[in-house]
């Protein structure tokens, strides 16, 4: 007897319904603009309305790879309605591109900043002298009260160049606004680009094709417990506990875990078999030593997981069970 073709596309709609974009008024599709200033952000005034936002107004953007900024909202007639335009510094700081879509809320509760340190990158300060601050970062921020976050990324004009600076540390809060008493720091080396590179490197839910099944499945078991805690304790069940993924080389197991830990913030250890296990004697045990170092939280899980493994390898090789056990003796 044949299946039911509708019976399986409602299978295949439930078992992929978290990857669906959510609707909501709040998320917009991400335009350019001709403004250079990065920290504010043009919204069609209809849109404004609906959002309950006003010209002037503080707001938090959020991002891919859970990356978001705030910016000033200013209202402007020739963006289109369901559509935010923001500039390509705006756009790196929040990992998106044009047509992508963020999620747009009013941030109110925003303070001002007491201190806080920001670096120039190495490669945009290359043969220029005299003082940074009363050339660039002054003019900057003079009245204009701009809001920033920790970890973003601006552009500053002067003297007939531009340099590009990132925020390395706010006070008393991750994003707050810089007032006319806010003391700025700039003591430090200038941030070498490849490091600001290798981040903007991260593997997010874009650069995985395919897989929509299994990604759903992974979302729905690492991503809802961690973002959303209170449905599992609403239901009344227990989040999964670990992922189990198995497959051929090169079909992507890594990278979705990647991908997982990026979007969430979770912290992403990878173990290769080799790097542990030897045939040296002594070698094995000093591996699991180096592993020890890491913070506690990972050395539980790692501990669980190659205990379940030797014990395994006790019971299906009895010959080896001298050597699992001292594998053992080096665990928690």
């Amino acid at each position: 007897m044949a299946s039911d073709p509708s019976k399986a596309k409602i299978e295949d709609e439930t078992a992929t319904a978290i990857l669906r974009p959510k609707r909501s008024p709040n998320r917009l599709i991400c335009d350019d603009t001709g403004n250079e200033d990065a920290s504010v952000a043009a919204i069609n005034p209809t849109t404004m309305e609906t959002l309950g936002l006003f010209r002037g107004d503080t707001i938090i953007v959020r991002g891919k790879k859970r990356k978001d900024t705030v910016l000033i909202v200013l209202s402007e007639d020739e963006c289109e309605e369901g559509k935010i335009r923001l500039n390509k510094v705006a756009r790196n700081n929040l990992r998106i591109k044009l047509g992508d879509v963020v999620n747009v809320h009013a941030c109110p509760d925003i303070k001002y900043g007491k201190r806080i340190h920001v670096l120039p990158f190495d490669d945009s300060v290359e043969g220029l002298t005299g003082n940074i601050f009363e050339v660039f970062l002054k003019p900057y921020f003079l009245e204009a009260y701009r809001p920033i976050r920790k970890g973003d990324t601006f552009l500053a004009r002067g003297a007939g160049r531009s340099v590009e600076f990132k925020v390395v540390e706010t006070d008393p809060a991750e994003f707050c606004i810089v007032a006319q008493d806010t003391v700025i720091h700039t003591e430090g080396d200038p941030i070498k680009r490849e490091d600001e590179e290798s981040n903007l490197a991260d593997v997010g839910y874009d650069d995985i094709g395919g897989c929509r099944k299994q990604m759903a499945q992974i979302r729905e078991m690492v991503e809802l417990p961690l973002r959303h805690p209170q449905l599992f304790k609403s239901i009344g069940i227990k989040p999964p506990r670990g992922v189990l993924m198995f497959g051929p080389p090169g079909t992507g197991k890594t990278l979705m875990a990647r991908a997982v830990a990026n979007e969430t913030g979770a912290f992403f250890f990878l173990i290769n078999g080799p790097e542990i296990m030897s045939k040296m004697a002594g070698e094995s045990e000093s591996n699991l030593r180096k592993l020890s170092r890491k913070p506690r939280r990972m050395l539980l899980l790692l501990s669980l997981l190659m205990r379940s493994i030797l014990l395994r390898l006790s019971e299906t090789r009895p010959t080896e069970k001298s050597s699992d056990v001292s594998y053992l003796s080096f665990l928690p």
